[in-house]
């Protein structure tokens, strides 16, 4: 069966709210963390938006439970020889026990520097350069690089984990899973969709982990859950590439007018009907996913980990 973990979400929650969550999730019975790096929330109502390797650090002294960002972008708003830097201290304070999640990113948190945003043919260009010189400066040798997008100058880290951090690669399409075969420890991607598992596998990903991420509303009435999914994350629903080019979130949340409850209803399985989200936990299973990690939307985190702990995690061992 699929290894279940929580998905802490940086847009929602403050630091300290998110460390809590970890413990909580630990005492439930998640098996692992992802966690968001985003300069910005999707939408106004979130609310939040920390600096993840902050988190990351005090993360690293409440649970022993794996973590990994989902996901950072190395290309633009961080030059990759300050992930590598943050990824390879991450992986010390966690010891050993945290990957780096890497995607191609969304101009709502990399247009903050003020450099243009590039085409998606481009960012996968980019970002498999930025893979290879963070592997390069994990491997505790000094790198010089003059590549196509970036330049290294005699960098060396010194702090670096006993073994080199594992690095995933996020995709929603053939090219970027090509990729993500290509360069990755890994793949991951928010949907259960078996196509691109197997394309993933017989691109060259093997055996190697495909994580997927999930949104739920546990919440005392399906009614209620979907207002507070509708309120929290009806940007989820944006289709094509709207949510990779909108600069803020007023943008966001203009173009989420469009979105209704009942599409909401239809996508996340909201109120307090078990069997619903067993299935939903399920469906990435029967797609062919390793791990599976489950946010919970909106501030009812307590009832939904006692919820889950009793009702869910269970069926799910």
């Amino acid at each position: 069966m699929v290894s279940v973990g929580y998905f802490l979400s940086s847009e929602e929650f403050s630091p300290r709210e998110l460390v809590r969550q970890a413990r909580l999730a630990e005492a439930a019975g998640f098996r692992r963390l992802w966690i968001s790096d985003h300069f910005h929330p999707w939408l106004g109502e979130q609310g939040n938006s920390p600096f993840v390797w902050s988190v990351i650090g005090a993360l690293s002294e409440v649970t022993s439970l794996p973590i990994s960002t989902a996901v950072t972008c190395p290309i633009i708003r961080m030059h990759p020889v300050l992930v590598a830097q943050a990824a390879a201290t991450a992986a010390v304070q966690c010891e050993g026990r945290f990957g780096l999640g890497v995607g191609t990113g969304e101009a709502l948190n990399e247009h903050v520097t003020g450099q243009p945003w590039p085409p998606p043919q481009v960012r996968l260009e980019m970002l498999e350069e930025a893979v290879d010189v963070i592997r390069a400066l994990h491997s505790g040798e000094e790198v010089n690089h003059r590549g196509q997008y970036y330049t290294v100058d005699h960098a060396r880290l010194y702090t670096l984990p006993d073994e080199p951090v594992p690095i995933y690669v996020s995709a929603f399409g053939p090219e970027a899973t090509e990729l993500a075969a290509r360069t990755g420890d890994g793949f991951c991607t928010v949907t259960p969709d078996a196509g691109l598992v197997r394309k993933y596998r017989e691109a060259g990903g093997g055996d190697r982990p495909v994580q997927g991420g999930l949104k739920v509303c546990w919440a005392n009435s399906e009614a209620e859950g979907v207002r507070t999914a509708h309120q929290r994350w009806r940007n989820e629903l944006l289709p094509g590439k709207l949510p990779s080019t909108l600069p803020t979130p007023a943008d966001y949340e203009a173009a989420a007018s469009l979105v209704t409850e009942d599409m909401v209803r239809e996508q996340f399985a909201c109120g307090p009907d078990a069997d619903r989200h067993v299935e939903a936990v399920r469906e990435f299973a029967d797609a062919g996913f390793d791990e599976v990690y489950v946010q919970q939307i909106g501030p009812d985190q307590d009832a939904f980990f006692e919820a889950w702990r009793t009702q869910v995690l269970p069926r799910l061992a």
